[in-house]
């Protein structure tokens, strides 16, 4: 990139202008960082304040998320996915509505036993689990990292359960379970190490961390799920009735 000084715009939205281009051809794409303010404003040889002013025109505009020695994390506007639902909703089914398409990955799946987690479940220490790592992408986007518990005891079944189907599914049909109702709590948190990799964060970021209980019958905890949602490109609005 260079900015002309004898030019009639203005360096910031020159600098805007040439970011904007890269990005729709290619050269940058989503989950890229820019340099941190003074690095640019170094590398192009212009004033700090000629960066910022850029930056967060782009931040208005929704395509800039975080800032710092790290830099700031690169996003196209219309990548940033809204949940707006009272009612549980499945992933695929989110991106679908925006337009997007859904992936998922299957980072690990193995049967464990985790004394913390049977304790959750109220099962006994020795109890067994099937544990699940995805990676939920939106258009080739990692936007989530989510960690997954089912119990073996009440559905067997999902011994079977490959990971890649929904699971929900999967424990109606092959688990012959009825799900009864989901609890979830939201809160935010800081990327950790493993998260910030995911997502190419230099610099740990606000991120939003969903806890979701779901029963069957009589109150059965079947599935624990802790999924960390990038806030960058991930909004959560709920609607209330009056």
């Amino acid at each position: 990139m260079k900015l002309d000084e004898h030019a009639h715009e203005p360096l910031w939205r020159q600098l805007l202008n040439q970011i904007d281009d890269l990005l729709s051809a290619g050269t940058l794409r989503q989950g890229m960082n820019l340099p941190a303010e003074r690095e640019m404003a170094d590398a192009l040889g212009v004033s700090r304040i000629t960066v910022k002013r850029c930056y967060d025109e782009l931040r208005q505009r929704g395509m800039l998320a975080g800032r710092g020695r790290g830099g700031s994390v690169l996003q196209a506007a219309a990548s940033h996915a809204t949940s707006a639902r009272g009612r549980l909703s499945h992933f695929a089914e989110e991106m679908r509505e925006l337009g997007m398409t859904a992936t998922t990955r299957l980072a690990r799946r193995a049967v464990v036993g985790d004394r913390r987690i049977a304790s959750l479940f109220g099962r006994p220490s020795g109890a067994q689990f099937l544990h699940v790592l995805c990676v939920r992408e939106g258009d080739g986007l990692p936007i989530a990292r989510e960690l997954a518990w089912y119990d073996l005891t009440a559905a067997p079944a999902l011994a079977d359960w490959d990971g890649q189907s929904c699971a929900h599914t999967f424990l109606r049909q092959q688990g012959g379970l009825n799900l009864t109702h989901a609890e979830q709590t939201v809160e935010a948190v800081q990327s950790s190490h493993d998260e910030m990799q995911l997502f190419n964060f230099e610099a740990p970021q606000p991120c939003l961390l969903f806890k979701r209980r779901t029963y069957a019958a009589a109150d059965t905890l079947v599935e624990y799920v802790e999924g960390t949602f990038r806030s960058d490109a991930y909004a959560y609005r709920q609607q209330l009735g009056l």
